[in-house]
């Protein structure tokens, strides 16, 4: 008895898969009653596409569900905590915490002063002035000129458009140093106020950058770069919290 030859397999073969095929299309089209809708089979001369799928693979795509609609956990224990060391350190992400400190470094702004972190404390209603690593009483109001009392003075700090606005001989002390810090961080009280284009003009002439921040974070700022870049690059210039301007 001869074995079947290549040609006769695969003729059996396509007759095979064109009877299962022609099976599978009579059950799906057998219609159990007049309402039912008909089947509709692609016409291989008008190449109209067929509604049903022919799987070749017996597999069928399983539903996903969703992980809203899982269990939850009726408890939050994970189990025994981990012996390895592993955990992160959070104080190691801290690059500045070996570094000191500087000894001007604000400590507290009151309504009338400050504190320092070497123990000074101005409470008479000083301003602070911070350059080179020294600490300065500044009371830049009595610059301004016909200012009778220092309340006057005070709200004479700001120009008729609202905006912060000092006499030059105030920045003296700017103009002596040497070398000159990179920038100065000024603080203005309670609130923010724009600096007039002149009183910038100014410092930037003495190769200062300023930046412009409410009391507060202006000392925060101080505090986070004179420790970052040190006491030289960094100034400070700052007026009490409890100053509430009036524009004029």
């Amino acid at each position: 008895m001869h074995t079947p030859s290549p040609q006769l397999l695969r003729v059996l073969r396509t007759s095979l898969v064109n009877t299962r095929r022609t099976s599978n299309l009579t059950r799906f089209c057998q219609i159990p009653s007049a309402t039912a809708a008909p089947c509709l089979v692609s016409n291989p001369s008008t190449k109209t596409p067929s509604t049903h799928r022919n799987y070749s693979s017996p597999i069928r795509p399983t539903r996903m569900i969703p992980r809203s609609h899982a269990h939850k956990p009726v408890s939050r224990d994970r189990g025994p905590e981990s012996k390895e060391d592993t955990q992160t350190n959070f104080d190691a992400l801290n690059v500045l915490g070996n570094i000191p400190a500087p000894t001007t470094a604000i400590d507290a702004c009151l309504d009338s002063g400050f504190h320092l972190n070497n123990g000074v404390k101005l409470t008479n209603g000083d301003g602070l002035l911070l350059v080179g690593g020294e600490a300065f009483a500044w009371r830049p109001w009595k610059a301004v000129e016909g200012a009778e009392s220092d309340r006057v003075a005070k709200d004479a700090m700001l120009n008729s458009k609202g905006q912060f606005e000092l006499d030059e001989s105030v920045w003296g002390l700017l103009s002596l140093v040497w070398p000159k810090p990179d920038m100065l961080i000024l603080g203005l009280g309670g609130s923010m106020f724009p600096l007039s284009p002149e009183t910038k003009r100014h410092i930037n002439s003495l190769g200062i950058r300023v930046d412009i921040l409410d009391t507060r974070n202006a000392a925060a700022q101080f505090n986070l770069l004179a420790t970052e870049r040190g006491v030289a690059e960094i100034a400070a210039a700052m007026i009490p919290i409890g100053w509430k301007a009036r524009p004029l």
